[in-house]
């Protein structure tokens, strides 16, 4: 099974996962929707650097307004895009060799089963 994933930095990638981050500033719109895997960029490191550390819905994509801050658990900036990401799941981190962009990766039968809880 293939899945679109996106490297985010420390600590914004743990932030999305457990602390209630449901936007992700980018400097690049995206038309993509669907799952993301979140995985947690190799620098700075952390505990979780270069691993996955949760499934999310891309749910929309929009320039960055003042007002998103809150969500974005980051100050505004002006030609920015905001990423609606809904239903944040944690997932056992696994690693995962980052990108650049949204990339795809290809899952075993082991790490399907990790995520069947979340596509449902």
């Amino acid at each position: 099974m293939r899945i679109h994933c996106l490297s985010v930095q420390e600590p914004w990638a743990s932030r999305i996962a457990y602390e209630g981050k449901t936007i992700e500033n980018r400097t690049w719109p995206t038309s993509y929707r669907g799952l993301l895997l979140i995985c947690a960029s190799k620098f700075p490191k952390s505990p979780v650097s270069g691993k996955a550390v949760c499934m999310v819905n891309l749910i929309g994509c929009r320039e960055m307004k003042p007002e998103d801050e809150k969500a974005a658990q980051s100050d505004y900036e002006p030609g920015t895009y905001s990423w609606i990401l809904s239903g944040a799941t944690p997932i056992e981190p696994f690693p995962v060799r980052g990108q650049l962009k949204i990339f795809e990766i290809e899952l075993g039968e082991n790490q399907i089963r990790r995520f069947q809880k979340v596509e449902a």
